[in-house]
């Protein structure tokens, strides 16, 4: 069977409002849809915004999601869903936010979370469910998958189901304004990394392929017009769907080795998400490059690098942007890198994408090369 043959099986969401404004068709959708019950899961820098969802009915709001949320951030947040009893949960935030919005959906209703960790274990759903992107990044409203941080383990826990696809979703460039600069750089990176991740992956295919060209292509062109001028609303558009693009790669495709060794400098040294994929990133681009050619000439050409130096040509973009790219001036240490390098290599979920085959070393010596 050919590659453009193989089957392959894509979810999205019901509806998605895209553009100026479409923050507001949330509350207009919800009024329609009946809904009286509303939880909103968020944080406290973004909450002032939900004005603009026009909400109607009985509203409450969580505000305590984390930044890199875990489990006993999740039993919180389950305890207000479990207070509020809504018919709607929405989700208005980065990817965290939206990844425990989707958690708290499916939860409620008696599996605990040990019962759904992996593919296709969920159950049901208890509430309707609208994803609001304030970042563009993960492109979590996009897709099945949902992640938590074990708060024993320091482990990252994914859980995939079609009960996790959002009915609703509003991307609003005008939500995205004021994140600042190294925010949404990073985040940007994130949403960058989805797509070649993707398309370089072991089980790349040619539907998949074609959002992860255009992603590829929106973000390269308009992240650093959004990093240099926030108010660019074309910018900020373009960047919310690159990365919408980005997350539904990550459903029959997702990513590789790259988010494998960004995973234990969230959890470890608690860095942000996008900002861990960053500072991936260009080593990551480079590794793979021998024996994904064609592919990684590609994205070379869209972020205008030289691919016969493309590590550090991809590193000078990354920093153009404002990346810190040195571990340690994020606190790592040698001594750090070795336990990372192990834990990394064990999340076969996604080291088993990768084009080539990293060994605990390769991880080690992309690590040191970091630092």
């Amino acid at each position: 069977m050919t590659s453009q043959a193989r089957p392959i099986r894509i979810h999205q969401p019901r509806r998605v409002e895209y553009g100026t404004g479409t923050a507001a068709e949330i509350g207009a959708w919800a009024r329609d849809q009946g809904f009286t019950r509303i939880l909103v899961l968020t944080q406290a820098v973004v909450a002032p915004m939900l004005d603009r969802l026009a909400l109607p009915g009985h509203v409450t709001v969580f505000d305590g999601v984390e930044p890199e949320p875990d489990t006993t951030n999740l039993d919180a947040a389950l305890a207000a869903a479990r207070a509020a009893a809504p018919d709607l949960v929405v989700g208005f935030g980065g990817g965290s936010v939206m990844d425990m919005a989707k958690l708290v959906t499916v939860l409620r209703g008696g599996q605990m979370l040990a019962d759904v960790v992996g593919p296709n274990r969920v159950t049901g759903r208890q509430n309707a469910l609208a994803l609001v992107p304030t970042t563009a990044g993960t492109g979590s409203e996009a897709g099945i998958r949902a992640l938590v941080t074990d708060a024993a383990t320091l482990n990252k826990l994914a859980v995939e189901s079609p009960f996790l696809l959002a009915d609703m979703v509003a991307m609003d460039p005008a939500l995205t304004m004021s994140v600042p600069r190294a925010v949404t750089a990073a985040t940007g990176i994130d949403a960058m990394a989805h797509c070649v991740e993707a398309f370089t992956n072991r089980k790349a295919h040619p539907l998949i392929d074609g959002f992860a060209r255009m992603g590829i292509a929106l973000v390269a062109a308009n992240l650093p017009r959004a990093v240099a001028d926030g108010s660019d609303a074309d910018a900020r558009a373009a960047l919310l769907l690159g990365a919408y693009y980005g997350g539904i790669c990550l459903g029959p495709v997702n990513t590789a080795a790259g988010h494998a060794l960004a995973y234990p400098l969230g959890t470890r040294l608690k860095l942000p998400h996008g900002l861990a994929n960053a500072i991936i990133f260009p080593h990551v681009l480079a590794f793979n490059q021998p024996v994904a050619p064609e592919k990684t000439a590609e994205i070379a050409a869209a972020l205008g690098l030289d691919p016969a130096n493309l590590l550090a040509e991809a590193s000078r973009w990354c920093r153009a942007l404002g990346v810190e790219m040195r571990l340690s001036a994020q606190g790592a240490t040698e001594a750090d890198l070795p336990g990372w390098a192990a834990e990394a290599h064990a999340i076969r979920r996604l080291m088993d994408n990768n084009p080539r085959d990293m060994s605990v070393e390769d991880v080690l010596q992309i690590y040191r090369a970091a630092l």
